[in-house]
Protein backbone atom coordinates (compact mmCIF):
# COMPACT_ATOMS: atom_id res chain seq x y z
CA UNK A 1 0.00 0.00 0.00
CA UNK A 2 1.63 3.26 -0.96
CA UNK A 3 1.83 5.86 1.60
CA UNK A 4 -1.26 7.97 2.97
CA UNK A 5 -1.28 11.57 4.13
CA UNK A 6 -3.02 12.81 6.55
CA UNK A 7 -6.39 14.43 5.52
CA UNK A 8 -7.09 18.49 4.55
CA UNK A 9 -9.08 20.71 4.20
CA UNK A 10 -8.54 22.64 0.78
CA UNK A 11 -10.78 24.10 -1.71
CA UNK A 12 -13.28 22.83 -3.48
CA UNK A 13 -12.23 22.09 -7.41
CA UNK A 14 -8.32 22.33 -6.85
CA UNK A 15 -6.24 20.66 -9.45
CA UNK A 16 -4.38 17.48 -9.40
CA UNK A 17 -3.62 14.19 -10.24
CA UNK A 18 -7.22 12.47 -9.48
CA UNK A 19 -9.08 15.07 -9.07
CA UNK A 20 -12.45 15.32 -9.86
CA UNK A 21 -14.15 19.01 -10.75
CA UNK A 22 -17.92 18.11 -11.54
CA UNK A 23 -20.20 19.20 -8.44
CA UNK A 24 -23.70 18.27 -7.38
CA UNK A 25 -26.57 21.39 -8.36
CA UNK A 26 -29.95 21.41 -9.34
CA UNK A 27 -31.00 19.34 -12.58
CA UNK A 28 -31.17 21.07 -15.97
CA UNK A 29 -32.27 18.44 -18.04
CA UNK A 30 -34.47 15.74 -16.28
CA UNK A 31 -33.15 12.30 -16.70
CA UNK A 32 -35.38 9.39 -17.13
CA UNK A 33 -35.84 6.19 -13.93
CA UNK A 34 -34.52 3.09 -15.19
CA UNK A 35 -31.98 1.02 -16.29
CA UNK A 36 -29.90 2.07 -19.07
CA UNK A 37 -26.67 1.79 -20.65
CA UNK A 38 -24.45 4.73 -22.12
CA UNK A 39 -22.74 4.47 -24.58
CA UNK A 40 -19.07 5.76 -25.01
CA UNK A 41 -18.35 8.39 -27.61
CA UNK A 42 -15.91 6.03 -29.78
CA UNK A 43 -18.23 3.29 -29.19
CA UNK A 44 -18.52 0.61 -26.48
CA UNK A 45 -20.01 0.56 -23.21
CA UNK A 46 -19.33 3.48 -20.65
CA UNK A 47 -21.04 2.99 -17.83
CA UNK A 48 -24.79 1.35 -16.23
CA UNK A 49 -26.63 3.69 -14.55
CA UNK A 50 -29.98 2.59 -12.58
CA UNK A 51 -32.16 5.74 -11.43
CA UNK A 52 -35.44 4.92 -8.75
CA UNK A 53 -38.22 6.90 -9.32
CA UNK A 54 -38.27 10.06 -8.42
CA UNK A 55 -39.38 10.16 -4.82
CA UNK A 56 -42.83 12.09 -3.91
CA UNK A 57 -41.40 14.55 -2.05
CA UNK A 58 -38.92 15.35 -4.64
CA UNK A 59 -36.11 14.08 -1.91
CA UNK A 60 -32.53 14.00 -4.12
CA UNK A 61 -30.68 11.13 -4.21
CA UNK A 62 -27.28 9.34 -2.69
CA UNK A 63 -25.54 9.01 -5.58
CA UNK A 64 -23.53 5.72 -5.61
CA UNK A 65 -20.65 5.34 -7.94
CA UNK A 66 -19.51 1.45 -8.10
CA UNK A 67 -16.29 0.08 -9.14
CA UNK A 68 -15.76 -3.58 -11.10
CA UNK A 69 -13.06 -5.55 -9.99
CA UNK A 70 -10.28 -6.27 -12.95
CA UNK A 71 -11.50 -8.20 -15.65
CA UNK A 72 -15.20 -7.38 -14.33
CA UNK A 73 -17.95 -5.59 -16.13
CA UNK A 74 -20.17 -2.22 -15.52
CA UNK A 75 -22.88 -4.73 -14.83
CA UNK A 76 -21.15 -6.76 -12.06
CA UNK A 77 -20.49 -2.80 -10.58
CA UNK A 78 -24.13 -2.05 -10.97
CA UNK A 79 -25.48 -5.36 -9.27
CA UNK A 80 -23.15 -4.48 -5.53
CA UNK A 81 -26.30 -2.64 -4.46
CA UNK A 82 -29.06 -2.92 -6.94
CA UNK A 83 -31.17 -4.95 -4.97
CA UNK A 84 -31.41 -2.50 -2.40
CA UNK A 85 -31.44 0.60 -4.64
CA UNK A 86 -34.68 1.24 -4.57
CA UNK A 87 -35.77 0.52 -1.07
CA UNK A 88 -32.57 3.22 -0.51
CA UNK A 89 -33.24 5.87 -3.09
CA UNK A 90 -29.77 5.34 -4.52
CA UNK A 91 -28.74 6.60 -7.89
CA UNK A 92 -26.35 3.98 -9.04
CA UNK A 93 -23.52 4.96 -11.23
CA UNK A 94 -21.14 1.54 -12.65
CA UNK A 95 -18.37 3.24 -15.32
CA UNK A 96 -16.86 0.71 -17.21
CA UNK A 97 -12.95 0.94 -17.11
CA UNK A 98 -11.04 1.88 -19.71
CA UNK A 99 -9.40 -1.15 -19.46
CA UNK A 100 -9.10 -4.32 -17.76
CA UNK A 101 -8.98 -2.51 -14.85
CA UNK A 102 -8.37 0.87 -13.36
CA UNK A 103 -6.03 3.31 -14.18
CA UNK A 104 -4.04 3.57 -11.32
CA UNK A 105 -3.15 -0.20 -10.58
CA UNK A 106 -1.62 0.08 -14.21
CA UNK A 107 0.56 3.37 -13.28
CA UNK A 108 -1.47 6.06 -12.59
CA UNK A 109 -4.80 7.89 -12.76
CA UNK A 110 -5.77 9.25 -16.33
CA UNK A 111 -8.20 7.67 -18.42
CA UNK A 112 -10.57 6.48 -15.78
CA UNK A 113 -10.55 9.72 -13.77
CA UNK A 114 -11.88 11.56 -16.90
CA UNK A 115 -14.27 9.27 -17.86
CA UNK A 116 -15.92 9.15 -14.20
CA UNK A 117 -15.40 13.32 -14.10
CA UNK A 118 -17.84 13.21 -17.32
CA UNK A 119 -20.04 10.65 -15.74
CA UNK A 120 -20.76 12.58 -12.63
CA UNK A 121 -20.97 16.02 -14.25
CA UNK A 122 -23.73 13.97 -16.61
CA UNK A 123 -25.68 12.93 -13.80
CA UNK A 124 -25.66 15.98 -11.96
CA UNK A 125 -27.42 17.95 -14.86
CA UNK A 126 -29.69 14.70 -14.62
CA UNK A 127 -30.77 14.16 -11.49
CA UNK A 128 -30.86 15.52 -7.96
CA UNK A 129 -28.29 14.30 -5.76
CA UNK A 130 -27.32 15.39 -1.98
CA UNK A 131 -24.96 12.97 -1.46
CA UNK A 132 -21.88 11.03 -3.00
CA UNK A 133 -20.76 7.55 -2.53
CA UNK A 134 -17.44 5.83 -4.26
CA UNK A 135 -17.73 1.94 -3.78
CA UNK A 136 -15.98 -0.95 -5.09
CA UNK A 137 -14.69 -4.68 -5.07
CA UNK A 138 -11.37 -6.37 -5.12
CA UNK A 139 -9.56 -3.42 -7.52
CA UNK A 140 -12.92 -1.61 -7.55
CA UNK A 141 -12.76 -1.23 -3.71
CA UNK A 142 -9.11 0.00 -4.43
CA UNK A 143 -10.04 2.25 -6.36
CA UNK A 144 -12.83 3.75 -4.48
CA UNK A 145 -10.88 4.13 -1.73
CA UNK A 146 -7.76 6.09 -3.69
CA UNK A 147 -10.11 8.38 -5.99
CA UNK A 148 -12.10 8.83 -2.80
CA UNK A 149 -9.75 9.77 -0.33
CA UNK A 150 -8.37 12.44 -2.81
CA UNK A 151 -11.32 14.05 -3.48
CA UNK A 152 -13.29 14.02 -0.05
CA UNK A 153 -14.59 17.13 -0.36
CA UNK A 154 -16.74 15.34 -3.32
CA UNK A 155 -17.51 12.30 -1.42
CA UNK A 156 -18.65 11.78 1.74
CA UNK A 157 -18.64 8.19 2.23
CA UNK A 158 -16.87 5.15 0.62
CA UNK A 159 -17.44 1.32 0.12
CA UNK A 160 -14.53 -1.19 -0.07
CA UNK A 161 -15.11 -4.64 -0.20
CA UNK A 162 -12.01 -6.36 -0.32
CA UNK A 163 -9.47 -3.75 -0.93
CA UNK A 164 -5.84 -4.53 -1.81
CA UNK A 165 -4.52 -0.88 -1.54
CA UNK A 166 -5.24 3.15 -1.31
CA UNK A 167 -2.72 5.22 -3.08
CA UNK A 168 -4.33 8.75 -3.39
CA UNK A 169 -1.61 11.47 -4.38
CA UNK A 170 -3.23 13.87 -1.89
CA UNK A 171 -5.96 13.48 0.56
CA UNK A 172 -8.94 16.47 0.59
CA UNK A 173 -12.09 15.87 3.31
CA UNK A 174 -12.80 13.31 5.63
CA UNK A 175 -15.27 10.76 4.02
CA UNK A 176 -16.23 7.71 6.37
CA UNK A 177 -15.41 4.68 5.33
CA UNK A 178 -16.53 0.95 5.24
CA UNK A 179 -14.43 -1.94 4.71
CA UNK A 180 -15.34 -5.90 4.68
CA UNK A 181 -12.55 -8.23 3.94
CA UNK A 182 -12.73 -12.12 4.02
CA UNK A 183 -10.25 -14.11 6.33
CA UNK A 184 -9.85 -16.73 3.91
CA UNK A 185 -9.26 -14.40 0.45
CA UNK A 186 -6.34 -15.96 -1.31
CA UNK A 187 -6.75 -13.07 -3.98
CA UNK A 188 -5.95 -10.54 -1.42
CA UNK A 189 -4.72 -12.33 1.26
CA UNK A 190 -6.32 -9.71 4.28
CA UNK A 191 -2.92 -9.88 6.28
CA UNK A 192 -1.30 -8.02 3.51
CA UNK A 193 -4.54 -5.42 2.97
CA UNK A 194 -6.96 -4.96 5.15
CA UNK A 195 -5.34 -5.82 8.34
CA UNK A 196 -2.58 -3.49 7.37
CA UNK A 197 -4.67 -0.99 5.52
CA UNK A 198 -7.26 0.13 8.05
CA UNK A 199 -5.29 0.19 11.28
CA UNK A 200 -3.37 2.93 9.08
CA UNK A 201 -6.79 4.95 8.25
CA UNK A 202 -7.51 4.85 11.66
CA UNK A 203 -4.18 6.35 12.55
CA UNK A 204 -4.76 8.77 9.91
CA UNK A 205 -7.99 9.82 11.99
CA UNK A 206 -10.77 8.44 9.54
CA UNK A 207 -13.98 6.86 10.50
CA UNK A 208 -13.69 3.62 9.52
CA UNK A 209 -15.97 0.59 9.64
CA UNK A 210 -14.56 -2.66 9.68
CA UNK A 211 -15.94 -6.35 9.01
CA UNK A 212 -14.27 -9.52 8.48
CA UNK A 213 -16.03 -12.48 7.46
CA UNK A 214 -15.68 -16.20 7.46
CA UNK A 215 -14.93 -16.66 3.53
CA UNK A 216 -12.59 -15.67 0.89
CA UNK A 217 -12.78 -12.78 -2.13
CA UNK A 218 -16.61 -12.15 -2.34
CA UNK A 219 -19.38 -10.00 -0.60
CA UNK A 220 -21.77 -12.36 1.33
CA UNK A 221 -25.23 -11.24 1.88
CA UNK A 222 -24.64 -9.97 5.32
CA UNK A 223 -21.81 -7.94 4.84
CA UNK A 224 -23.76 -6.18 1.53
CA UNK A 225 -26.47 -5.70 4.32
CA UNK A 226 -24.22 -4.15 6.73
CA UNK A 227 -22.69 -1.89 4.51
CA UNK A 228 -26.05 -1.35 3.22
CA UNK A 229 -27.14 -0.46 6.76
CA UNK A 230 -23.55 1.74 7.82
CA UNK A 231 -24.41 4.19 4.10
CA UNK A 232 -28.13 4.94 4.95
CA UNK A 233 -28.27 5.48 8.38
Amino acid sequence: MSELRPPRQEPTGGSGPGRLTARAHPPVAPAPAGLMPLSAPGGGLLAMVYAPEPAADGAAYRLVVLLHGAGGSARQGLDLLLPVADAHHLLLVAPQAAASSWDLIAGGFGADVRRIDGLLASVFDGYPVRDVTFGGFSDGASYALSLGLANGDLVDAVLAFSPGFAAPPATHGRPRIFVSHGVDDRVLPIDMCSRRLVPHLHDLGYDVTYEEFPGGHEIPTPVRRSATTWLTT
